[in-house]
């Protein structure tokens, strides 16, 4: 696990410029730093040491020298590989899997992607054609962004590291800020930053002669449904995947722990692991509140004869450490359980170099209570005429609140429209009350249509999880779990999400995936199986926090004020508007991710772009040593 970066080499750049890039990503991979330049390229690396910490040093080379890697991740099936190469003639100098990828791709070239089974990101130069080669993994568990000016190409694990090279021009990329109101995140290869892009999962990019080229090499579908399959057989199924892959995700040389929180996923994961070997496993709560579970997971813990810590924090923790967590996160990311699992990571790391986490099942199985809303959103669009609904739409839309309104408008909707994640944060309307700018305001449903599009053959429940697959999962859930324990140099591990996992996730029909209101049915059977009843069953509480409440508190609520008032507010938003939605939320109606999603845009901004601000939130960044 490491952290790694690159550019195709220019004559005016100032020979330190490898260096300073990678001391920038240095919490990814504070064991060991390593260097490669020629007259195309430069690359730098930072190591965390998890499998054979003796050697596997990085950037490696192939058996001749004309082949340059720096990768980040694991490849959890790379022994399986490493004995068709050495098939084929490879010789082999350590027991990293970083070397499978070297001769791997001097082997098949880019056909390699369909072999590996892992979480990775990772970058091969080709010294003779001065190609470049990326590739990062199929759900986006790893990240990789480039930098693509048409002048310049850079490539880092982390966008930040590119603030060391002079040739890079950092600019907001302002056209996209009512996307993120929308979604809280960019879900695209796009980023706030312009010229600066994601390199989506599944994919891989070639750069040459100045142009780059991107090529999907995977692609998650529901083409093979069984309709015959039963929650028994598939919960069979899923205990026999589940138990392969966390056995795969256990392979290190160091003491591997596990996150545990009261939810059956995490519970899952760290009971299937402990049948391996005593793990630790960690938990975080916080202080004198009703949204602790360190309880209840401390007694799971117990009763499975596996140690568990108890990791607390509270509302100065929370907001203090917020310029910190936007300086780490890249982009704004405004899921509030980002500061959690911030503090989770920086406990467990002072214990553990690895740990197991629980992400993926809802996406993959059917797990989240938003999927239950495509019934009775059917069974309107099957009784009532579409001409009945719009009309009925447009009639409400400006009407005073009241009970059914929402379920009014959104049902005139089409599903890509209508979607919870869609307009998750602020709609349309919302948007225009408070952005400055009026004419940056956009259909967010628009920029994602194309996701829908892909399954508009499948029922809604179907779509809805295959666009959080593609969208929730890498740019969100995955995000913040790589970023908030990459800062505090912890190596997560997501034993369900998982290409053999997702493989059988595909083909499991809706009857075994939900049924009536029990959401990721089969995967609770299979949980029920290994687990106590009262876990297995366990309502989702999704990372809960009192964030909402200490809003209401008069220190915290100033922070917000003072931010909601401040030159970045003021530059792209109605500050009024801000005020009054806070205002809202102090009276009692429920806006807390309006008003954390534009908190922390506004922490972003002034960490990221401290020129265009006087505000002194970057001194309040902490810096990872």
């Amino acid at each position: 696990m490491c952290g790694f970066v690159g550019y195709v080499n220019q004559t005016d750049i100032p020979d330190n410029t490898i260096e300073k890039m990678a001391d920038r990503i240095r919490h990814r991979g504070p064991d060991d730093e390593a260097y490669f330049a020629d007259e195309g390229a430069a690359m730098g690396f930072r190591r965390l040491s998890i499998i054979d910490l003796a050697h596997g040093k990085q950037p490696m080379y192939n058996s001749d020298e004309t082949k340059v890697l720096t990768f980040n991740g694991e490849i959890y099936n790379y022994r399986e590989i490493r004995e068709e190469l050495k098939a084929l003639g490879y010789k082999f100098r350590t027991d990293v899997d970083s070397e499978v990828l070297i001769h791997g791709y001097d082997a098949w070239g880019p056909k390699l992607l369909d072999k590996l089974r892992g979480m990775y990101a990772f970058v091969i130069y080709d010294r003779k054609t001065k190609e470049v080669f990326g590739a990062r993994d199929h759900f986006g568990i790893k990240p990789m962004y480039y930098y693509d000016d048409g002048q310049s190409f850079l490539w880092a694990s982390e966008i930040k590291a590119f603030l060391d090279h002079p040739k890079f021009v950092k600019e907001f990329n302002e056209k996209l800020l009512p996307i993120h109101l929308s979604f809280e995140f960019i879900p695209s290869k796009e980023t706030m930053f312009k010229n600066v892009y994601k390199l989506l999962p599944g994919h891989y990019f070639i750069h040459k002669d100045g142009k780059t080229n991107i090529h999907q090499y995977y692609k998650f579908n529901y083409d093979h449904i069984d309709e015959n399959q039963t929650i028994e057989g598939d919960a069979k199924k899923i205990q026999g995947l589940v138990d392969n892959s966390v056995k795969a995700h256990m392979v290190a040389d160091v003491e591997v722990g596990s996150f545990l929180s009261s939810g059956v996923d995490s519970s899952y994961v760290l009971n299937e692991a402990a049948k391996l070997k005593p793990i630790k496993s960690f938990s975080l709560g916080f202080n004198n509140s009703k949204y602790s579970e360190l309880d209840w997971s401390s007694r799971f813990a117990k009763k499975i004869g596996q140690e568990n810590t108890r990791i607390t924090m509270d509302g100065d923790d929370y907001f203090d450490i917020l310029p910190t967590i936007m300086y780490y996160m890249d982009e704004p990311l405004s899921n509030p359980s980002a500061m959690q699992l911030y503090y989770l990571s920086k406990g467990t790391r002072k214990q553990v170099k690895v740990a197991l986490s629980g992400e993926g099942a809802d996406e993959f199985f059917g797990g989240y209570n938003t999927y239950l809303e495509a019934r009775p959103f059917e069974k309107y669009q099957k009784y009532v005429p579409a001409g009945l609904r719009r009309a009925l739409s447009k009639m409400v839309i400006n009407l005073p609140r009241f009970h059914g309104q929402r379920f009014l408008v959104r049902g005139a909707q089409p599903l890509s429209e209508r979607y919870y994640r869609v307009n998750y944060v602020f709609n349309y309307h919302d948007r225009d009350k408070i952005l400055k700018n009026k004419a940056l305001n956009v259909d967010s449903g628009a920029y994602t249509k194309h996701i829908f599009d892909d399954v508009k053959d499948k029922d809604e429940m179907t779509q809805m999880q295959y666009f959080d697959i593609n969208t929730w999962l890498p740019f969100d859930i995955l995000h913040k779990a790589d970023r908030m324990s990459m800062c505090n140099s912890l190596e997560v591990r997501t034993p369900l999400v998982d290409k053999e996992v997702a493989a059988f996730a595909a083909t499991m029909p809706i009857k075994t995936r939900i049924r009536g209101d029990e959401t990721k049915v089969s995967l609770r059977t299979a949980a029920a199986a290994e687990l106590p009843k009262d876990v297995a069953n366990k309502e989702k509480l999704g990372f809960p926090s009192p964030i909402a409440s200490w809003i209401k508190e008069d220190k915290f609520r100033k922070r917000i004020e003072e931010a909601f008032t401040s030159d970045v507010a003021k530059k792209f938003f109605e500050p009024e508007a801000l005020l009054e939605i806070l205002q809202e939320h102090i009276n009692g109606k429920s806006s807390m991710q309006k008003i954390f999603t534009i908190y922390t845009f506004i922490l972003w901004y002034q960490v990221y772009f401290p020129e265009d601000t006087t505000a002194d939130t970057v001194s309040k960044v902490k810096l990872t040593k």
